[in-house]
């Protein structure tokens, strides 16, 4: 066994379906597993045991037991030749998990949640997690395709390298194919110059689209070589890239992107196009972030 894969849960059915997916996750990668539940009740002064009105089997304590018990039996289930441990840690949901981050390889939540996950994840969890979580964040939205590709965002910059070698590596695992989508507008090409040399804003002549295929072309270079089986398409699109994402996550069993790339603000961690996938795929996301 090699690696850890963090499943975040809080009893919900959205944190549960994380769990099967993250199971499955650690079985593609022969890692651990490793279910975790923030628990922010005693730092709150709440009394953990049953109430003298109430039955033995009730109170908080009791419910976290029963929670992470459910998780650890689907855990087990999906994945019975996975090992797989359990941490109730008490503190903060985000502050858990982003230190839970520190030693995995792949930390996994659901898009939505109750109780020490309120408001999970589809708001500022997710986007708190994908942007200073140490390791690539996995947001189960909705459950994947069948026989779908593995979908990766390209944009060409130096931030978002890693995450090009995450969805290799993902569609390697997964035995499926990898489609890599340039997408870009007339706001994304370089403005022109003062001094009269300027780069096209219309496509009439398809310079600027070969362009945007040699770039594609050069983000992948090199990792085609290094996964020889994974079978690749790439497809460079005049459009917006958040919408040709969200649309390509309709068939997809994966949307991989970086946290942030080419024309992000200095100092925003997290880009537009990641949030909005964070908010609208169709399937689940994972957000790589690139090197400090």
């Amino acid at each position: 066994m090699s690696g850890l894969v963090v499943v975040g849960v809080d009893g919900s059915t959205s944190g549960l379906a994380a769990v099967e997916v993250a199971a499955r996750e650690a079985e593609l990668r022969g890692a651990g597993l490793r279910v975790v539940h923030a628990f922010i009740w005693p730092g709150m002064h709440v009394p953990m045991g049953p109430s003298p009105l109430g039955p033995l089997g009730g109170g908080i304590r009791h419910m976290v037991e029963r929670l992470v018990t459910e998780a650890l039996e689907r855990a087990r289930t999906v994945a019975p030749e996975v090992h797989v441990s359990h941490a109730v840690v008490t503190g903060e949901p985000l502050a858990v998990l982003e230190a839970q981050s520190h030693s995995a390889d792949l930390l996994v939540v659901g898009s939505r949640g109750i109780g020490g996950f309120v408001g999970l994840l589809v708001g500022s969890t997710a986007v708190h997690l994908a942007a200073h979580g140490r390791c690539p964040l996995l947001v189960v939205r909705e459950q994947p395709g069948v026989g779908g590709p593995v979908v990766l965002g390209v944009d060409g910059s130096a931030v978002g390298e890693p995450a090009v070698d995450f969805a290799f590596a993902e569609a390697a695992l997964r035995k499926a194919p990898l489609l890599a989508l340039h997408a870009w507008t007339t706001w994304s090409t370089p403005a022109p110059t003062p001094y009269g040399a300027s780069a096209p804003y219309a496509d009439a002549s398809g310079v600027l689209t070969g362009e945007k295929e040699s770039l594609l072309s050069e983000a992948l270079a090199g990792h085609r070589e290094k996964y020889p089986d994974v079978v690749v398409e790439q497809q460079a699109v005049h459009g917006r890239p958040r919408e040709a994402l969200i649309e390509a996550s309709r068939s997809a069993q994966l949307v991989v992107v970086g946290a942030r790339g080419r024309g992000g603000f200095t100092g925003l961690l997290l880009g537009s196009v990641s949030q909005a996938l964070l908010h609208h795929a169709h399937c689940p996301v994972t957000v790589v972030r690139g090197k400090e």
